[in-house]
């Protein structure tokens, strides 16, 4: 599995500092939160990681049926993904917007917009465009199965599904089965608040994490990062020697035969 976090576990150090922790402590990854333009001009500095972007979600909206907010939500993806290619970044992460109210028929329109959003997103990228699956609350679009299939059959994006997100619906496990995931977020809540706790403080199945390849440790706090590294880690540990004792276990008894 490889894993990384977020440099807003981290922005108050410089960009050196960030690459120089994330070597020292064994990260794969790392994923650059583009509230404001990123300060990596080249990719030279990122060169031993995967990169991958978290889009901008302050004050934005792609699904918003106002289409000046639309256009210009839709413009600053597009400005990331410019900025991206500066430091050679495999994907970026958008969230696929948001309603007023909880009315069916705005609902539907809504998930109209989005995937318009999307679709030109993708066709305007050249790194992958993932869609992150989001909480169990009404103002938020896809944050069940048959949105973000819908999506991702309309637009070809990939998604990103966020555990803690995941946990806070009726079946989180459909979540991590889904087609074509990108990466995970990874982190723990109480199954009701998106609390990003870190792993093992929550009530997420720590068995899911069996499915994941590649994931950000999503949480603001580096040294809860590091703790859920460690769970992550034991969890790994533990898989391999199971399977280890299973398989010895297989030889013996055909052996015996």
């Amino acid at each position: 599995m490889k894993i990384g976090f977020p440099t807003l576990a981290l922005f108050r150090n410089t960009n050196d500092e960030i690459v120089e922790i994330a070597k020292n402590n064994g990260f794969d990854m790392i994923e650059l939160l583009a509230e404001n333009s990123f300060n990596f001009n080249t990719e030279d500095a990122l060169k031993s990681f995967n990169v991958m972007i978290h889009g901008p979600t302050v004050d934005l909206n792609i699904a918003s049926i106002n289409n000046g907010i639309k256009e210009e939500s839709v413009r600053q993806m597009k400005n990331t993904i410019d900025m991206a290619r500066n430091v050679n970044a495999e994907a970026i992460t958008i969230h696929p917007g948001k309603i007023g109210r909880n009315d069916k028929r705005l609902r539907k329109v809504a998930i109209e917009k989005a995937i318009e959003s999307i679709g030109e997103l993708v066709d305007y990228s050249d790194l992958t465009v993932s869609v992150e699956n989001m909480p169990e609350r009404f103002s938020f679009l896809g944050n069940n199965l048959e949105e973000l299939e819908l999506i991702q059959e309309e637009t070809g994006c990939m998604v990103t599904i966020d555990t803690g997100h995941a946990n806070t619906c009726r079946n989180p496990k459909e979540f991590f089965e889904i087609k074509n995931i990108c990466y995970f977020h990874l982190n723990d809540n109480n199954g009701e608040k998106d609390q990003h706790l870190p792993l093992g403080e929550g009530t997420l199945d720590l068995e899911l994490l069996k499915k994941v390849d590649k994931g950000i440790i999503e949480l603001n706090n580096f040294d809860n990062i590091l703790k859920s590294k460690k769970i992550i880690a034991l969890g790994l540990v533990a898989a391999m020697t199971i399977a280890m004792v299973t398989g010895c276990g297989g030889k013996k008894s055909e052996s015996s035969n």
